[in-house]
């Protein structure tokens, strides 16, 4: 009996891979290409980042947005909220892999396409734990230290935002002390974890504009390019 080619045919059809789906294989394989905006709390990554994140070909990922939008019903978003919910200090392959669910979907959402796009974070990675997990994850381009040595600075630019948030707690000038203690006891650490090479140190008491007009110089000095479109 002889059989139709014409099945045959259908059915290598339908077990071929659909074209997005060997895309979004290999782009959740790849290592993104990554500018990391790096500093105290207060110096202005937040800022910056969402300003970055308007450019094309570039994708801004906060950690702050990642952790406001956790979807508590997956098995990691369960995993973050017995942690948190407990006052507890989430740990960092937990948060780690939040920040790769995030990515995850926003490929699938096209708006991130890591062929053609450079990410930009801020928030993460946040300590020598999480830089090392990440290491198969990105491919640091550039380091952006946006530096603010001047605590009287971070801690009105600190408690001015909180009071215009309305969130008196985080106003308190303790908690302010706190937040920036850690930085410097497990954030900064990070900064040595990169080759030198790739930090550009930035003047962030500047105007936001000013320190704006810093990235992107660096950005475009030749020694790195994104992707055109």
């Amino acid at each position: 009996m002889r059989r139709d080619p014409s099945i045959s045919l259908e059915m290598t059809r339908l077990v071929e891979p659909a074209p997005f789906e060997e895309y979004k294989r290999s782009s959740l394989m790849m290592r993104y290409n990554t500018f990391i905006l790096f500093g105290a709390p207060g110096s202005g990554k937040g800022t910056q980042g969402k300003t970055l994140g308007t450019i094309p070909r570039l994708y801004h990922c906060a950690c702050g947005d990642v952790f406001r939008s956790i979807d508590t019903r997956t098995k990691v978003g369960k995993a973050f909220l017995e942690y948190s919910s407990k006052g507890r200090l989430v740990p960092d392959d937990i948060t780690v892999e939040l920040w790769r669910e995030a990515i995850n979907a926003a490929v699938e959402a096209h708006k991130f396409k890591p062929d053609i796009d450079t990410l930009v974070l801020d928030g993460i990675p946040r300590n020598l734990g999480q830089a090392k997990i990440m290491d198969d994850m990105i491919d640091v381009k550039k380091l952006f230290h946006l530096a603010c040595p001047d605590r009287e600075t971070l801690f009105y630019r600190l408690k001015k935002r909180a009071l215009k948030e309305n969130r008196l707690d985080d106003a308190n000038e303790q908690v302010i002390q706190r937040r920036l203690d850690i930085y410097e006891k497990e954030s900064r650490p990070v900064l040595s974890y990169y080759s030198q090479e790739l930090v550009t140190v930035v003047d962030a008491t500047q105007p936001p504009a000013k320190v704006l007009l810093d990235i992107l110089k660096s950005v475009n000095d030749g020694v790195y390019e994104p992707a055109a479109v």
